[in-house]
This record gives C-alpha cells, structure tokens and sequence, in this order.
C-alpha cells in the first residue's frame, strides 16, 4: 500500500506486456526456456491433472511460459496466470511470483494471503532460480484454484517446486560452462545443487550457489583462478609431488587408452617405447 500505491480491494489482473515487448522478452531468455523446457513438461505431468497451472518468469516477473490443463484456461486467464503477465509485487501486490523474487526465496502464499481481495481463490507456491553465478535470474511457480488444496497440500507443491527450480538451475549452469568437467561438492542435504565447473588443468571456472556457500567461493576468488583441490580443501602436497603426479596421470591414461598396450601408449606419447618403461619404474606403473 506504501510502496507501489495499491489497495487491496482494487479489482484488477496483473500488468501485461504487448506483443512486442513479450517477444523482445523472451528473446533476452532465450537459454533460461531452453533449459526449462524439459523440466516444465514434467512436472506439468505431474500436477498438470490435479488442476495446477505452471508459470516459468523471468528476474522482473515476466510469465515466459505457461503449462495448464485447457479446462482450466478460463479461469486462469481472468486470474493473469498467462504468458505475458507481470507477476511483480508492484503488478499484483503479494504473490508467489513477485514475493519469491523480492525476497529471493521460496515462498508459499495461501489464499487470503494474497495482497489483492480478488486474488483470495489462489494458492500458489514459487521458488526462485538462480544463475551460473548464483544471482536470481527466474522464477517458477505452481498455482491452483482447487477449494480442497490445504496448507499440507500446499507443502507438498513447495517441495515439488523447489526441487525443479533446482533442476533447471543445474541445466543454466552445465550450458554455461559446455564442455567443463562437473564436481559434486560435498554439502549435506544441498550436496546434489553443489557443483563445480572446472577446466582441464584442475581450476575452477564456476560454481552454483550452493557450492560457493559450501566452500566460501566468490566470483573473485574464482577469477582469480583458484584450484579446485584447493577450494575442496583437499590435502596440499608439494609443487614437485604435483608435477610427478601429473606425470603419472598422463602415463596411466595412455596406457588405458592403449588397453596397456606400452608400444601403442609410447607411440601416442611422442616417446620410444624404453623411455616409457623407465618412466613406468621410476613412477611404480605396473
């Protein structure tokens, strides 16, 4: 009421877009649907049949794309739960939508919750989706008119929610990082949203947010290249160990791709096949 000038009994749909700036918007988020796509069709068959409507926005609430049974379309459609929409707070006061991204959290609004009188039928849950670098980049929301939906209900739809929000932060950050080898970092329960993108000589080229909480990681620390043994906390071991590792590493990798074939893994070395096995005594290759 203070900020964005609304009251709560004002009869009114959230803002939207023309056509062209909705196409103009979705060009801008042309990898985030890329990489939700998938995952908003599977969760659809999940919910889609209990009468729940999908919502993937964008970072200012724009609705990109929608998922929601055609018997449901009307109501939906009256309510804005349609492409195009602007679900901010400053739209349609407090919301799933607008709410998850002001705060940058998950949030469940039940019924009555919701800012606008009008909007008193809707429960919704949403949850935020992050970036490669960790910064609120979409949002995506489950929304259901049902009269027989509780708050357990709605609990269950938050978890549901939050776990594709997940998935498709991981699909953002693997297209960023193409062609990156991938870490789990340990994180308790976040273990599975705690990646590490690293190059081939070990250093690390991204990390998710769960991960840089993990491990204390910021976007400079990264920048500046740090090893990814080193942000895993790994045991250090000297200079001349690592290179005698990384030595070792090489030889054992000829030699598997070789089948232990030593001629075959010396020739692929660039190395006669004696140096090879000096090499593999030196190091206790067998």
């Amino acid at each position: 009421m203070t900020m964005h000038q609304l009251a709560p009994e004002d009869q009114r749909a959230p803002l939207r877009l023309t056509d062209q700036e909705f196409r103009r918007a979705r060009e801008q988020s042309e990898q985030l649907i890329a990489s939700a796509t998938e995952e908003l069709d599977r969760l659809f068959t999940t919910v889609g049949r209990a009468g729940c409507c999908l919502l993937l926005t964008d970072k200012i609430g724009i609705a990109l794309e929608r998922r929601g049974a055609a018997g449901d379309d009307k109501e939906f459609r009256e309510l804005g739960l349609w492409t195009g929409s602007v679900w901010t707070e400053a739209s349609i006061g407090t919301n799933g939508i607008g709410t998850a991204l002001a705060d940058e959290r998950a949030v469940a609004i039940f019924r009555d919750q919701h800012f606008f009188s009008s909007n008193t039928s809707l429960s919704c849950t949403t949850a935020p989706i992050r970036d490669h670098r960790g910064r609120v980049a979409a949002a995506l929301d489950i929304s259901t008119c049902r009269e027989d939906v509780n708050e357990m209900t709605l609990a269950i739809l938050t978890q549901t929610v939050r776990d594709a929000a997940m998935r498709i932060e991981l699909n953002l950050f693997r297209s960023a990082f193409a062609g990156a080898r991938f870490l789990m970092v340990p994180a308790g329960a976040n273990s599975a949203a705690a990646l590490l993108a690293v190059d081939r000589h070990d250093l690390v080229l991204g990390a998710t947010r769960a991960a840089r909480i993990a491990l204390q990681l910021d976007d400079k620390r990264i920048a500046a290249g740090i090893p990814a043994a080193d942000a895993l906390h790994e045991a250090g071991v000297s200079q001349q160990d690592e290179i005698v590792e990384a030595e070792k590493a090489a030889l054992l990798r000829a030699l598997s791709r070789a089948s232990g074939n030593v001629s075959q893994a010396a020739i692929a070395l660039g190395i006669s096949r004696a140096t090879l096995h000096r090499k593999m005594k030196k190091l206790d290759l067998h």
